[in-house]
């Protein structure tokens, strides 16, 4: 009887003959080696979420850790709801992190995170190829971070200055507002071209 994640997780055609690497899926169903490639690419987003940083001059700039390597994943694993089971490897990873002691980013990097597999799984749902795939990874990559921008934005102006540290509001305010949206940008269309063929393969 297959389990409910070979069940869940069917196979996206449009992503499996865009991506630019081999794909693990051999058949309709999920095997344990696709599985475990989604756990593992979602632990080390996890990872490079909690240790990589590009600048704290760059509001917004950690949604590339999530969504690049889970771009990866589903070049690898090209099925849908994949986001999905990255992410909440991903998620318990960050929590057994957190429960260790290591200090991680703000809230709106951990809101970017968590929310960056489902939005993933929902902008490319209808497994198109082409314009509309690439279209999907930067609309995945924009709504994921101006989501964390308005969370992000509430503990800064509510002073919760200690969740993430930083700027106070009034001086981050009028950057993060467009780097926020511009980094989603950045991460999805750097993410769709690295990994995925704008045409797909004859």
């Amino acid at each position: 009887m297959p389990s409910a994640a070979s069940r869940l997780l069917s196979l996206d055609l449009a992503l499996r003959d865009t991506a630019r690497i081999p794909s693990l899926a051999t058949g309709a169903r999920a095997g344990g080696r696709e599985v475990a490639a989604l756990l593992l690419t979602g632990t080390f987003a996890g990872l490079l979420t909690a240790f990589a940083d590009l600048g704290k001059g760059v509001p917004g700039h950690h949604i590339l850790f999530a969504i690049f390597p889970m771009a990866l994943g589903l070049a690898l694993v090209p099925r849908r709801s994949a986001g999905s089971v990255m992410g909440g490897a991903g998620l318990g990873t960050l929590a057994l992190l957190g429960v260790a002691g290591v200090h991680l980013p703000g809230p709106g990097a951990l809101t970017g995170f968590a929310l960056a597999g489902p939005m993933l799984d929902l902008a490319l749902r209808r497994g198109r190829a082409g314009w509309r795939l690439y279209a999907g990874f930067i609309a995945a990559g924009i709504l994921t971070n101006v989501l964390a921008f308005l969370v992000r934005g509430t503990t800064k102006y509510l002073g919760f200055r200690g969740a993430g540290g930083g700027r106070d509001f009034t001086a981050w305010l009028p950057v993060a507002v467009w780097t926020y949206a511009l980094a989603g940008l950045v991460a999805g269309l750097v993410s769709a071209a690295v990994w995925f063929h704008f045409r797909v393969r004859e």
